[in-house]
């Protein structure tokens, strides 16, 4: 049988029988093999782990399921338009970000009509759940007509008869043919034509069969339904398949996966079953602490390997974590990237609180996925406001304060290079570059004299308006000129028509303000370059709109006057806006995809920790007795309406309490599993907001016996105490 099917376990070795069926079947034939991995992450992981393991022995091409459905859509895009009849013209992705922007003015007439309304719901909210229900649709291989009698058969209570969901799927089909006029394309919209269109065409199927000899799938407990319709193909086909499958996995469930559409393929295939992890962890002590927790009259006798760190409150118990890991760090038991530091939900008061003690004392911190919005960046809330001052009509956008920290921000970064002498020597740049700084003092003095309000015009004065500008310094107001020569070079070039287009004017400004040479953080540098692919992905849409609508805004979408009202802004300020509002985050294509290695703490979410397959010989379980251990992480609105082996009812209580059981079991088998040789149990009797932790691993947190004493400081246990 040449179809394979291989459950396990967490590190029970599945990746590994993958890799060597890779090896077998590939050194028979010359046409590549497609071998998929759960996530962009895990495709990085896996692919390096074949080029180490099989180098050019075999050939491969790994992808994951949104990126292979992207990719197939884009390639077969020609046969697409001829099929459906759609306009000629190069299909272009939207990201989320421009997804809602569009779709909440295409529905702006029945917005502001109240016909797309919940009570409770703010507009942005009803717009992206919408926009989530034809996602979870298409990757469910529901066609987008039957949304609207899933929501309503679904939707408990008072959400149960409402009107609304025959709106919402009417608004979502007539969104879909929108974006298909204009070649503009979504994940949910791309998932819809390749299992409804795409993948039954013979055609399309003699081609997929031609290019891959077969078909490996890694974690296919993490897949959405749609991709059992493509491995069918193979199997039916009886190319050779391999699939694994992790039973205590399942952690995008909630979150598109369908674990339970893609369990029958196992029927098709040899099943072999991995018992038990290959590598020492705490795996074996999996089940025994599932039923523990499961069963509050337990009385749990737990391991010496899992262990208590407790405080009274949680501030305490975060300096008592972060003491205990530096201790065991600076004793030499673990090295730094041997930890990691797990939690339900990381706020930010937790991350900050642990980064600074660690890096106080001379300990990294590796922050998994921390993706805060690109606005509570200094540096482009500057490059925002610099914008308003060279384009017109963006007066609303900006104020003293914001102006204020833009001085700051442009004269501490400023680049020497174009505004110095070009004779300049290089130390005479460099003393230049050392001495250009406007404190935060005089940067209000500045703003509050030299900045000038206005709706069509706001711009900056010279510095000599201020009656007391020798009270600003000479070197500030040095700084302040050669800003404002700046911004009045960017306005000629505008005017002789030299800079047509915004995007080349925002990395200017990158270039000349705030690159610093190219020596920026790791964590700077994500969000600069996140700016600018947002920046062109803007453009690129904007560009499609007005060629296809023949308009200079998306203004003439709708014939509603409060359409109209909404977009005077230009193309820049909608830009502005949409970075202001915070939907953008600074997670950008990897730079070196195989730079994985990991040389500080790990701190990191739940689903973040286990969606990446991390492994450490420590592991700390923040905030051991919160409640949000027993809840998934952010499971999207509606997503067990669009499973398959949903019962076309409304999810009782019970169901959801069966549910989050099943999945905090499938966490601590997971978390155990990754587990080394320690877990140290962090626990606060109070939360964040002064209410009593009981939790559902409170009964692991009393049995736990406390931390040995070398771990904590006497000053640690005083501040406990």
């Amino acid at each position: 049988m040449v179809a394979h099917w291989i459950a396990g376990e967490t590190r029970s070795g599945k990746t590994q029988q993958l890799i060597g069926f890779a090896q077998q079947v590939g050194a028979q034939q010359q046409q590549p093999l497609l071998i998929f991995g759960a996530n962009g992450d895990n495709r990085i992981a896996l692919a390096g782990r074949l080029i180490d393991e099989l180098g050019d022995r075999v050939a491969t091409l790994t992808s994951t399921p949104a990126g292979f459905i992207q990719d197939e859509i884009i390639l077969f895009w020609p046969l697409l338009v001829q099929t459906l009849g759609l306009q000629a013209q190069f299909p272009l992705k939207l990201r989320p970000e421009n997804e809602q922007v569009l779709a909440t003015e295409l529905w702006r007439p029945q917005l502001d009509s109240g016909e797309l309304e919940v009570d409770g719901w703010r507009e942005s909210r009803l717009v992206r759940r919408s926009l989530d229900f034809l996602q979870l649709a298409s990757q469910g291989c529901i066609p987008i007509e039957e949304i609207a009698d899933i929501l309503k058969a679904g939707m408990p209570g008072s959400l149960a008869h409402l009107a609304l969901w025959d709106s919402v799927g009417t608004a979502l089909i007539s969104w879909q043919k929108w974006c298909l006029q204009r070649g503009l394309l979504t994940y949910g919209i791309m998932s819809a034509l390749y299992w409804r269109h795409l993948l039954p065409m013979p055609q399309y199927q003699t081609q997929l069969l031609a290019r891959f000899k077969g078909v490996l799938a890694d974690d296919v407990d993490e897949y959405p339904a749609i991709m059992s319709a493509l491995f069918s193909v193979f199997l039916e086909a009886e190319r050779p398949c391999l699939f694994t499958f992790n039973p205590q996995g399942k952690v995008r469930l909630g979150l598109g996966a369908d674990p339970a559409a893609l369990l029958p393929l196992s029927a098709r295939c040899e099943q072999i079953a991995l018992e038990r992890p290959m590598k020492a962890s705490l795996g074996k002590w999996g089940d025994r602490v599932a039923e523990w927790v499961a069963d509050p009259l337990a009385m749990p006798a737990l391991p010496d390997e899992i262990t208590l760190l407790q405080a009274t409150s949680r501030g305490q118990m975060l300096r008592i974590t972060a003491e205990a890991i530096a201790r065991a760090i600076e004793s030499g038991q673990v090295q730094p990237d041997e930890v990691a530091v797990i939690g339900p939900g990381l706020d930010s008061i937790g991350r900050y609180s642990l980064i600074e003690i660690l890096s106080s004392r001379g300990i990294g911190i590796e922050s998994l996925n921390d993706q805060r919005p690109l606005v509570s960046s200094p540096m482009v809330r500057s490059l925002l406001s610099l914008l308003a001052l060279i384009y017109p009509g963006l007066g609303r956008l900006v104020d003293r304060d914001v102006i204020a920290e833009m001085l700051v921000i442009l004269s501490q970064n400023l680049s020497p290079s174009p505004l110095s002498p070009a004779s300049a020597s290089p130390s005479e740049t460099n003393t230049w570059f050392d001495l250009v700084a406007i404190d935060p003092v005089r940067a209000e003095l500045i703003a509050d004299n030299c900045f000038v309000p206005d709706i069509e015009n706001p711009h900056l004065l010279p510095a000599e308006t201020f009656s007391r500008w020798d009270r600003l310094g000479h070197q500030s107001v040095n700084a302040y000129n050669r800003i404002l020569s700046w911004i009045d070079s960017q306005k000629q070039l505008r005017a002789q028509r030299l800079t047509l287009k915004p995007v080349i004017t925002i990395d200017r400004i990158v270039q000349d303000f705030l690159w610093r040479a190219a020596h920026l953080p790791a964590d700077q540098l994500a969000t600069l370059r996140e700016l600018m692919e947002t920046a062109q992905y803007f453009w690129e849409v904007e560009d499609r709109l007005h060629l296809v609508d023949g308009a200079q805004n998306p203004a003439e979408w709708s014939t509603s006057e409060s359409s109209r009202s909404s977009h005077r802004l230009s193309d820049v300020g909608r830009f502005i806006q949409l970075i202001q509002k915070g939907t953008v985050s600074a997670n950008p294509y990897p730079v070196n995809p195989r730079a994985l290695g990991r040389k500080g703490v790990t701190l990191s979410t739940i689903y973040q920790y286990r969606a990446q397959r991390l492994t450490h010989r420590w592991q700390f379980w923040l905030d051991a007795g919160s409640p949000l251990w027993a809840s998934s992480a952010g499971e999207l609105f509606g997503a067990p309406l669009f499973l398959q082996n949903w019962p076309r009812r409304p999810i009782t209580l019970a169901e959801m309490e069966e549910a989050n059981e099943a999945n905090l079991s499938r966490t601590l088998h997971d978390l155990l599993g990754r587990a080394g040789e320690q877990v140290l149990l962090c626990h606060s009797e109070l939360a964040l907001t002064g209410q009593e932790q009981m939790g559902p691993l409170i009964s692991l947190v009393g049995a736990a016996q406390p931390v040995d004493d070398s771990l904590t400081s006497d000053g640690a246990l005083m501040a406990a105490k």
